[in-house]
């Protein structure tokens, strides 16, 4: 049975349609949402941010039926799990598309992130930090011989780091160090589950690591970077070189990058700052980027028929 995966995102919406009984990709799509658009000091979405999402609802539904999916499954993380009018979406989306939304928590959301990029990348024996920077919030997860022990999601996603600090264009370095600081104070807990055994491996995935492997693939073609493989490879020196451009250009010179995508020239910059504090509060040697995250993960949980998830019939 081919079942769709909708994964409401802080930034976007992202589809993904897969048959139970295979593992071949039938449909992956995203569509820009911005949830965190407009949000109020009060944590309310604006009536903009939800019409977006039930556009971008609508559109996921009618590409599963176009390619036969039987259920749908959809998830929301950080933007609706922590905005105060989340009801109006969630009664929305039911009562005019008929698509239930299963709010999770940071935790949950982690540990689906854990089983996604277990799929897509092979865990090297050194000790491992996963890193899923989304919109709203960032999840880690701690990786010792190969099984996750510990993980953790932080309220510092891209979308949010942007509206707490509203840094000018190009970023200042005093502006730089304040975020650095802020990451320092926030990540005392992962910094203290860390210490008897720093990780030297990072494996980003989502959006933000999307974009910086289409970038260092376009703009060193040391290898080549395809969105249907699993994962990407980055060089130090790649990665370095990408994120000293990044925070040193203007939003109009980082759109122009090549391999940028459009969508996320403005919260790259808070993306590589994030990227950075733990290369260098940790010494990561080596990055890799995994294409698969939290929907693949919720996948991999339907197909064993694990947790108690709301589906949608098409």
């Amino acid at each position: 049975m081919k079942i769709a995966i909708i994964d409401c995102g802080t930034n976007t919406f992202n589809l993904l349609v897969k048959d139970l009984s295979s593992d071949e990709i039938i449909h992956n799509s995203k569509i820009s949402v911005r949830l965190g658009e407009g949000r109020s000091e009060d944590h309310l979405l604006s009536d903009s941010a939800i019409k977006r999402a039930m556009e971008a609802l609508a559109q996921h539904k009618q590409s599963a039926a176009e390619h036969e999916a039987k259920e749908i499954v959809a998830v929301a993380t950080a933007a609706v799990r922590t905005a105060a009018n989340a009801k109006l979406l969630i009664e929305q989306a039911e009562n005019e598309l008929g698509i239930r939304l299963n709010v999770i928590d940071g935790d949950t959301e982690a540990g689906l992130i854990f089983k996604g990029v277990a799929a897509g990348v092979e865990f090297k024996d050194a000790t491992t930090l996963i890193m899923d920077i989304g919109g709203g919030s960032t999840e880690f997860i701690l990786v010792r011989d190969k099984k996750p022990v510990w993980q953790k999601s932080y309220p510092i996603g891209t979308s949010f780091m942007l509206n707490k600090f509203r840094p000018a264009d190009p970023i200042l370095n005093e502006e730089i160090e304040e975020i650095d600081n802020f990451l320092e104070d926030t990540l005392v807990e992962l910094t203290q589950v860390c210490q008897s055994d720093f990780p030297r491996v990072l494996i980003g995935s989502s959006g933000s690591f999307d974009t910086l492997a289409a970038m260092c693939a376009e703009n060193f073609q040391t290898s080549r970077f395809e969105a249907d493989e699993s994962s990407y490879t980055f060089t130090m020196h790649e990665y370095m070189q990408i994120s000293q451009r990044m925070l040193k250009a203007t939003f109009e010179e980082r759109l122009d990058t090549p391999g940028m995508i459009p969508m996320r020239a403005d919260m790259i910059v808070t993306a590589c700052i994030e990227i950075n504090h733990i290369i260098k509060r940790f010494g990561i040697r080596l990055i890799q980027q995994c294409n698969y995250a939290l929907k693949e993960g919720l996948f991999i949980e339907l197909q064993k028929n694990e947790g108690a998830w709301q589906k949608s019939s098409l």
